[in-house]
């Protein structure tokens, strides 16, 4: 299986022509009066092996796929995009960051896809003020309590910021009773968090919570249990190949049709759901993206993306390439002239993303964080037999706050297996 992964990889760096770095070659010391007239150089962390490896290769697709509608170039300048695979693993993720900065002197990094793996990177990229854009990582403190000025979730999210709306909409349903499952990671605690505070202060009970390691091939063990609770609906948060394994199993079960399942947005990401049939149908997830929105801007994005890579969009894909946009239109601000980092993490923090496959202007807090309208999303099949999302009710300009005061909620913990933010009754 390991080798046909790799393979995978191989195959996907050769046919799309990305540039991947290799270990122990420099570059020489970085000079800053060469550098504002040559190439400006992205480095980008995804994981092209592990657990999440179909969601690394459409984050590297999703951000060349901007970069080419661009002509690889910015004010002039040529953009020189160094891919690197982090592997899953934040170790290596550490690793292949220091490379990128280190010896191949990328004026700024963006990616990582496991929130474990975006942390390493935020924690090293602190000590070196190189700016590290992350569409993707949601780890809420990023932009709560840990921010760090020069890591700016540019057409990101924090992990709760959507289910937040998720268990709002659960009691408007008059579920009553709900238990969540979900990988044992800062992204899962902090999903299943925001729905179990909202879902819980306005009256409902999270019967039980299941935490499980990534990559868990055999989901019976939770499932069994699950089949005998008196619950309302299950909340999954899986990613990857979890996701695929809980949905096929949650079905063979008996559990679809039975009991209604909510999943994470990106437990019904194209990157899962398009290897899947029926199983698929009917999950609720929330998110800002619906590929199968009839927006006519989002229309136009999945059409293009579709006609390029013969797939519909997933989040990934969608998430880096309007990541890219964002910070390509704070480098035009500055003529490409970025070699000052402060100058250009401010410009970045400044920007408003207009041209986004979202259909309108997207606007970061003041803590670096986009805020949203939000899609409860139902998958369904097209006529053609494919499944997407397509939303069945939208929350507008949902912050990372919910409707909480920012100084009130910052004062409680982050969520966690020891802290769900459920009210007691």
């Amino acid at each position: 299986m390991e080798k046909d992964i790799v393979m995978d990889r191989r195959q996907f760096l050769k046919t799309t022509g990305f540039t991947l770095a290799s270990a122990g070659i420099g570059v020489g010391p970085w000079n800053q009066a060469l550098a504002q007239e040559g190439p400006i150089k992205v480095g980008l962390l995804a994981p092209l092996t592990g657990v999440v490896a179909s969601g690394g290769r459409e984050m590297v697709e999703g951000t060349q796929f901007f970069f080419d509608s661009i002509g690889n170039q910015v004010a002039g300048r040529k953009i020189e995009l160094i891919v690197e695979d982090d592997a899953s693993n934040p170790d290596t993720a550490l690793q292949k960051a220091r490379r990128l900065v280190e010896q191949n002197n990328v004026h700024w990094l963006i990616g990582n896809l496991l929130a474990n793996t975006g942390l390493a990177v935020a924690n090293y990229v602190k000590g070196t003020g190189t700016p590290y854009f992350i569409p993707i990582i949601a780890a809420d403190d990023l932009t709560q309590r840990q921010r760090i000025k020069n890591v700016i979730r540019v057409a990101g999210y924090s992990a709760s910021q959507f289910t937040h709306p998720l268990g709002d909409w659960a009691l408007k349903q008059g579920y009553k009773k709900i238990a969540t499952v979900s990988q044992d990671y800062t992204f899962g605690h902090e999903q299943c968090g925001g729905l179990c505070q909202v879902f819980s202060e306005g009256g409902g009970e999270i019967v039980q919570q299941f935490w499980h390691p990534l990559n868990t091939a055999d989901f019976s063990p939770y499932l069994g249990q699950l089949a005998n609770m008196k619950v309302d609906a299950i909340f999954a948060m899986e990613t990857g190949a979890d996701a695929t394994r809980l949905i096929q199993q949650y079905a063979s079960f008996g559990l679809k049709g039975r009991i209604p399942l909510l999943g994470a947005m990106n437990a019904t990401d194209q990157s899962v759901i398009r290897t899947l049939g029926d199983e698929c149908e009917g999950i609720v997830s929330p998110a800002h993206f619906a590929e199968g929105s009839d927006n006519p801007v989002t229309k136009k994005f999945v059409e293009d993306y579709t006609a390029k890579y013969s797939k519909i969009p997933s989040l990934y894909g969608f998430s880096m390439y309007s990541g890219a946009m964002w910070v390509t239109e704070a480098m035009k601000k500055m003529g490409g002239k970025i070699d000052n980092r402060e100058a250009f993490i401010d410009t970045v923090l400044k920007t408003d993303l207009t041209g986004s496959p979202l259909g309108k202007t997207i606007k970061l807090d003041e803590y670096g964080n986009p805020i949203y309208d939000v899609y409860i999303r139902k998958t369904m099949k097209r006529p053609d037999g494919k499944y997407w999302n397509v939303p069945i009710e939208t929350y507008n300009n949902v912050s990372q706050f919910w409707k909480y005061d920012p100084a009130t909620y910052l004062k409680q913990p982050p969520y966690s297996r020891n802290f769900q933010g459920i009210k007691k009754s």
